[in-house]
């Protein structure tokens, strides 16, 4: 168990608990168990494959020189995924990219012959594609990937939703054909409902998480295509980031921005520190235990996409090492941050970032206000950090609500 450090609303302007990690270290090795899940031929397998796709090009790094001086550190950079393949966030990058790495995998089992990346981007074998079907449990975005995926490589499509996802996210993975069923329960019931049919049915998960039913093999075929985002960022730099914050969920977009950093730059790799939603703290909870410890509850967080119970297995196997903390923040926060950037101070750049987006950025604002949290993350005048923005307003009138404000490129 590592150290706690907690601030309630009456302490601070952005009120967090704080967890330490007491199992990494920056000097311990990228070793064999994790380069099973993710290494460097199954990334660039996924970054050529993604890269070949029409209406592939990095995403920008911005530098918000306002929030960094604010934040009282030397740079701040925020990797904006909302204009991803058009798709609102980073999440076309492990969906889709899975969806096709199945297809090539089912494909080659049933003809007896192998069948390619270009093969089914092409769609060479459209007929056989057509007679199998994907399904996952999603918050919105996994899913809309996940049915975007199947709809560019011709195959078909089940997405399970649960309560609090908006209309107009159900509405956006139906426009890709998707067949959309939503029930009452979490998101982490949700999963268990669809492994269950996808198992009675025939079907095959395409999840973001590992479980009964899923394997591992998908998994960490959406954590390697997740690297992709990583990769362009770390590239854009000029200079290696001091502090990585992350948003969390599941665990795997994290998991695969700690990959890259860490085979990148080995004991010399930033320090990394997570971020839950406070009512789904899968993650924190996790860390203060010391093993993986599911959160129970309605998991009721403005930040969907975080809403998750439960961490992926194969997230925990490379955080346990490489990810130094984690801090939990409230909804408010969030929200904080979504005006901050829509109305920005100084030359920083107007940027649209949906709920879901902007828990690295709120956690690195609650770090950088608290002299004792600074002192223990050694955030100062000097630290460069980078935070990842997963995703736009993939939900236009949550987020008119929210903010209060129609930025310019706001798709109604």
């Amino acid at each position: 168990m590592g150290r706690e450090i907690v601030r309630r609303p009456y302490e601070a302007a952005y009120p967090f608990t704080l967890v330490l990690n007491g199992q990494a270290r920056r000097d311990l090795p990228w070793n064999a168990g994790q380069d099973a899940i993710l290494n460097e031929a199954a990334f660039e397998e996924a970054r050529a494959a993604v890269a070949s796709w029409p209406g592939y090009a990095p995403t920008p790094l911005r530098s918000l020189e306002g929030l960094a001086a604010e934040a009282a550190v030397a740079e701040l950079h925020y990797k904006d995924e909302a204009g991803r393949f058009g798709l609102g966030s980073f999440k076309a990058l492990g969906g889709a990219y899975a969806v096709a790495r199945l297809l090539c995998r089912e494909l080659s089992a049933r003809l007896g012959i192998p069948v390619s990346m270009q093969d089914i981007a092409s769609g060479r074998f459209a007929d056989a594609a057509a007679g199998i079907t994907v399904s996952c449990a999603t918050d919105g975005n996994h899913g809309r990937a996940v049915a975007w995926g199947a709809w560019r490589f011709g195959c078909r499509c089940v997405i399970f939703i649960h309560a609090s996802v908006s209309e107009h996210r159900q509405r956006a993975m139906e426009a890709f054909g998707a067949e959309v069923r939503r029930t009452a329960e979490t998101y982490d019931d949700c999963q268990r409902l669809s492994r269950e049919l996808a198992a009675s049915e025939g079907w095959f998960i395409v999840s973001d998480t590992t479980g009964p039913g899923c394997g591992d093999e998908v998994p960490r075929d959406v954590m390697q295509g997740y690297e992709i985002s990583a990769w362009e960022a770390c590239n854009a730099l000029d200079a290696p980031p001091t502090h990585v914050f992350l948003q969390t969920g599941v665990g795997g977009f994290a998991a695969a921005v700690a990959g890259q950093i860490t085979r990148r730059w080995g004991s010399s790799r930033p320090l990394v520190i997570l971020a839950d939603p406070d009512r789904a703290a899968c993650w924190l909870e996790s860390f203060r235990i010391g093993a993986p410890t599911p959160v129970t509850g309605s998991l009721d967080t403005l930040m969907a996409g975080l809403a998750c119970g439960e961490v992926s297995s194969l997230a925990w196997s490379i955080l346990r090492d490489h990810a130094d903390a984690v801090m939990a923040i409230d909804d408010s926060a969030a929200v904080e941050m979504m005006r901050r950037l829509a109305r920005p101070r100084g030359r920083d750049p107007e940027i649209i970032a949906g709920e879901s987006a902007v828990a690295g950025l709120a956690a690195l604002m609650a770090a950088a206000s608290d002299a004792e949290v600074r002192a223990v993350l050694k955030l100062d005048g000097n630290s460069r950090v980078l935070v990842f923005g997963t995703e736009g307003a993939t939900d236009p009138e949550l987020y008119r609500e929210l903010v209060d404000t129609v930025p310019a490129g706001l798709d109604a």
